[in-house]
């Protein structure tokens, strides 16, 4: 030993996943890194006169979690609107309006969040005694002063539709009349069968939101400092669930990249972050020129440091070229999504491709059910840039086939899921598969075939505990019939996919990970080990405490 730890945990029950030495008792940590694990026996080898020693009491300890689909920067954002969680008829949500509007200026506006309770706001009309929204009317009476908005939930979160409800003053701010019509499909905007007047009522249903960007021009948006302040108390939230690192697939808008620009300037960034660029730009031709001129710095491995890393670009196949058009025009803003819409048809998706090959940018793209669609575009690509290497990545997958996975695997490609979107939340669209749901997230297919995987939360919620049962249960949420269930996961199996697998996707596998001599010292201190309980008990596990290059981001620091 040359210099003594700054650190040891000792006393523990620690899962390394370091093939070396899976299983130690204690961990000595100095300048951010891991320099030796094993016995207690650390202690007398590594502490000096200023090493501080944590006793873990036999407390489990892990790598932290890497949420490689977290798109965490919304999280924090639900906290800085009114919350009408608990409450449970329109009566309960008029009273806290009224108290809102008392506290607010007139002519400021109240914003809520959506009924419902939180994280998914399922059946939210429904679960209300009269089983319907406030009215307008009802909203004029307790905020005369104030225009009111009660949106619908984000489609992510739930499920469709979603019910917005206005007040008079929100409705003329907005320009909302009889005549009006939404110009993106899956949106009723309600009219009073009898007088022809909007009712307030704006009935959603799109997986993804459309109507503030179509119908709602004057509704505050989430501007710079709120969405600074909104990661802030994100990357608390999942620092406080284990998690160490996120990876955002989905992309990153200008105005998310800038927020986590302006955290890891001031040195307040404690989450290791990777990002791609989820681009604005509106046409192939446009794509061309700024894949050439402006994203050098998502080429390859991208730039970055051990906290920031930007590379890539999100793609999308498919999507809706009039909400594209007007996602567009509300940037910066983005809503609840942090990435920008974008609409592509096959031909255009392919030539998209080619040019992010062309220029080095990696693909990160969602495939869903069309995995099959997408796979004939990535061998075609292969064949004039080889992907060996490149680790373009593939995500959200859904229903898959034996040979396209074969595919991935052959061309390099790094799978990350999302086991609670299509297992759990939506996985009554598998019921009837006819192989019961065994090529539906096929995890165990994918690792018989050495396909590079992760699974991340997709925040549906963001705490990891619940993808991590999911991912061991596989349930469908309203009748509990397991769907596939020769690809359920054991626990160590699914950690293992759920904290070191992601370092692959920010090319950091050499320093991040396994709790190893030489490795970061990113760890979680858990309430339990999960290798111990039923899946159903994993729901229930806690983290005590969180360490991310050796430092206390959450816990008290004593066990």
């Amino acid at each position: 030993m040359s210099d003594p730890a700054d650190l040891i945990l000792h006393n523990g029950n620690i899962l390394t996943f370091d093939p070396a030495r899976p299983s130690v008792r204690a961990l000595a940590i100095r300048g951010g890194r891991i320099v030796a694990s094993g016995g207690d026996d650390i202690l007398e080898g590594w502490a000096g006169a200023q090493t501080r020693r944590i006793d873990l009491d036999g407390r489990f300890v892990m790598p932290g979690f890497n949420d490689t689909h977290a798109h965490m920067e919304r999280e924090g954002l639900k906290l800085q609107r009114l919350s009408l969680s608990g409450a449970a008829s329109v009566a309960e949500i008029l009273a806290r309006i009224a108290a809102a509007a008392r506290a607010t200026a007139p002519g400021e506006w109240i914003v809520t969040m959506p009924v419902g309770e939180p994280p998914h706001y399922f059946d939210a009309v429904a679960g209300l005694t009269e089983r319907r929204m406030p009215t307008r009317d009802e909203l004029d009476r307790v905020a005369p002063d104030n225009p009111v908005y009660i949106p619908g939930h984000f489609g992510n979160w739930g499920v469709p539709p979603g019910h917005t409800a206005l007040n008079s003053r929100a409705l003329a701010l907005n320009g909302l009349n009889r005549h009006s019509c939404p110009r993106c499909r899956g949106v009723d905007f309600v009219c009073d069968e009898v007088t022809g007047d909007p009712t307030g009522a704006i009935i959603e249903h799109n997986g993804r939101p459309t109507v503030e960007f179509d119908m709602l021009p004057a509704v505050p948006r989430f501007d710079f400092e709120a969405r600074l302040e909104g990661l802030r108390r994100s990357i608390a939230l999942y620092h406080a669930c284990g998690t160490t690192s996120v990876y955002e697939g989905h992309g990153s808008a200008p105005e998310t990249i800038s927020v986590y620009r302006a955290l890891w300037e001031r040195g307040e960034l404690t989450m290791r972050t990777g990002l791609c660029v989820s681009p604005s730009w509106s046409s192939v031709a446009e794509a061309r020129r700024v894949m050439r001129d402006w994203l050098a710095y998502a080429r390859g491995k991208g730039l970055g440091d051990p906290w920031l890393n930007i590379s890539g670009v999100h793609i999308a196949y498919g999507g809706d070229p009039i909400v594209a058009e007007l996602a567009r025009a509300d940037l910066p803003n983005t809503g609840w999504s942090g990435f920008v819409e974008q609409a592509y048809t096959r031909e255009e998706f392919r030539e998209v491709c080619f040019l992010a090959a062309e220029h080095d940018l990696r693909l990160n793209t969602i495939v869903s059910d069309q995995l099959h669609e997408i796979v004939p575009v990535l061998l075609a690509i292969n064949e004039r840039y080889p992907l060996a290497g490149k680790r373009w990545v593939i995500q959200h997958v859904a229903r898959a086939r034996m040979e396209d996975l074969q595919a991935l695997r052959a061309l390099g490609v790094i799978v990350t899921t999302i086991p609670t979107y299509f297992l759990w939340k939506g996985g009554h669209a598998y019921l009837a598969e006819p192989d019961g749901g065994d090529l539906v997230v096929p995890h165990r297919h994918m690792l018989d075939l050495d396909l590079p995987l992760s699974i991340a939360t997709d925040n549906i919620p963001y705490d990891p505990f619940f993808t991590l049962w999911v991912t061991m249960a596989r349930q469908e949420r309203k009748t509990g019939r397991t769907i596939g269930p020769g690809q359920r996961l054991d626990v160590e199996t699914a950690l293992r996919l759920f904290t070191v697998a992601g370092a692959q996707l920010t090319f950091d596998e050499t320093w991040k990970g396994p709790l190893a001599p030489g490795f970061a010292a990113d760890l979680a201190v858990l309430s339990n080990d999960p290798r111990v309980l039923a899946p159903e008990e994993i729901r229930q596990l806690r983290c005590e405490m969180t360490l991310v290059n050796g430092s206390l981001v959450h816990g008290v620091g004593e066990i």
